[in-house]
Order: C-alpha cells, then structure tokens, then sequence
C-alpha cells in the first residue's frame, strides 16, 4: 500500500469519498495525490457549509471504477462508428479540456483552478488528451489524465452531441491502444457511471485500489504517440485495437451490473 504522506493513513480515512478538503491546490499536489490514490474535484453547492464552499475536495472513492483495457465492449455499431472517424492524440489538449467544462454540460466540476493545474501537467508531460475527428476535421469528441508509470487516472471525456455519436468511445479505444504496451497497469475512471459500465468499467474496493497501486507506479511509462504523427484512420484504429498486445486480466471484482444505458455521460 502506499506510503502515507499528503492524506495520512488511508486505514485512517473518513468512511466515505470525500477524504480532505483544501484551500491549496496546484499541478504538483495533483501528481502528489495520485501516488497516493487520491484525486481533486471542487467542493461547492449549497449542500457544502459556507467555510468549506469553493475549496479543493479530494477523493478516494470507497468503490473505485476502473477499466480493464482487455474487457473493453466493442459493439457492431460502435466499430461501425469508429470507421468514420479520424483519432489523436495530445494534439488538443487546452481544446479538449475546455470542451469538457463545458458549463452547459450536466453535473459540470472542471474550473479554472483544474484547468490552469492539467495544462501545466499537460506542458509537463504529465497529462495527455485523445482527440476524435469527424470527416470534415472538426473535434466532436475526447477525453484527458493524467499518466504516471502504468496509472492513467482518467478525469474528463466528452462527445459533440450533434456531431460526435460515439465519439468519446471512440477516443477510449485509441487510448486502449496508447496503454497497450504498460504492464501493469490502471485506467482509473474514478466513479461508475452507467455509460462506462455499458464499456466494460467495473469497481473495486478502496483498499484493493490502493493494494494495486504501488506496483502500478513502478510501471514503465506508455509509449505515447507523438502529437505531430499523422492522424489515425478509423480502419486502423480498429487494427490497433484489435491486435494489441493483452496482458492477463485486471481484477474482475465488482458490484452487480446496473442495467445498460447507451447514453455518453460525462464526468
């Protein structure tokens, strides 16, 4: 388990998400957290009392979600999908971010504060984005995290819902492919939502996430594609994925399934 340090003893921990809330925050208390197994999220609503509202919350959910790259769901119509669509990677990063924090988007939590801190990483080699790209070249889909050894700990995706059907998906799989080579390793997507469980997220107990961590850390680092590469092609994503190499399977644990639901739900 990790060495406790920033959050103390995680055996010590507030049985709930929220483990520690912050006025300060910056790039490098994020990277700090993650080797810990924590991550940041602003606290605010009027469901937080006026001394804690606007600071820095930071999470260690108690039923972390994680993907298992080797059980990602590839349906017919999500392949179908993916052949329309051109895939990148770290070519949009700012873009990427600022489409995820959309304000009109339901349940919204990325500001400036989160922004400013990921670009940084990002400028550091720390965080990277996938971009998905329609036919005509505009962006209607992507996600962005944050890399460390074999962690990538996932914070944002999002799809036009116009324009990009499937297009957040279609990043997750070209991500599949940038971690294919890591072993071992986590996609952490934090907390289970409908859409990510329709793909193949499960959860495990905190304590398990944490038990995996360390090992994971020590991971080599993927190798990224260079953002100047040219675009992938549907088709060859699809090869991509098909093809990459598939280390035993992550930990199956997990709740009962919930029923599926196709819609893209952002975090």
């Amino acid at each position: 388990m990790t060495t406790p340090e920033l959050f103390g003893d995680p055996d010590q921990w507030p049985e709930q998400d929220l483990v520690s809330i912050s006025e300060a925050f910056g790039p490098h208390l994020v990277l700090a957290a993650l080797h810990e197994g924590v991550f940041p999220m602003p606290i605010d609503g009027d469901e937080v009392p006026e001394p804690l509202r606007g600071g820095m919350g930071w999470w260690s959910p108690q039923l972390r979600a994680r993907m298992p790259l080797e059980r990602i769901r590839v349906p017919r119509s999500l392949r179908k999908s993916a052949r329309h669509y051109r895939t990148s990677v770290d070519r949009e990063f700012e873009e990427v971010v600022r489409r995820c924090a959309d304000p009109t988007r339901p349940l919204g939590w990325i500001d400036s504060r989160i922004s400013d801190a990921y670009s940084f990483l990002h400028h550091s080699g720390w965080a990277h984005s996938v971009e998905t790209w329609d036919e005509e070249g505009r962006l209607v889909g992507g996600l962005y995290g944050v890399s460390v050894g074999g962690l990538f700990s996932g914070e944002s995706m999002f799809h036009d819902p116009e324009l990009g059907r499937d297009a957040s998906k279609v990043a997750l799989l070209r991500l599949a492919c940038e971690l294919a080579s890591t072993d071992p390793r986590i996609l952490d997507v934090q907390w289970l939502t409908p859409h990510l469980e329709t793909l193949g997220a499960v959860e495990v107990p905190r304590h398990t996430y944490l038990e995996d961590l360390d090992e994971v850390l020590r991971s080599p680092e993927p190798g990224w594609t260079p953002a100047d590469e040219p675009l992938w092609t549907g088709r060859r994503l699809l090869e991509a994925f098909d093809g990459r190499p598939r280390p035993p399977e992550d930990d199956r644990r997990s709740t009962a399934p919930g029923q599926p639901d196709p819609a893209e739900e952002p975090r």
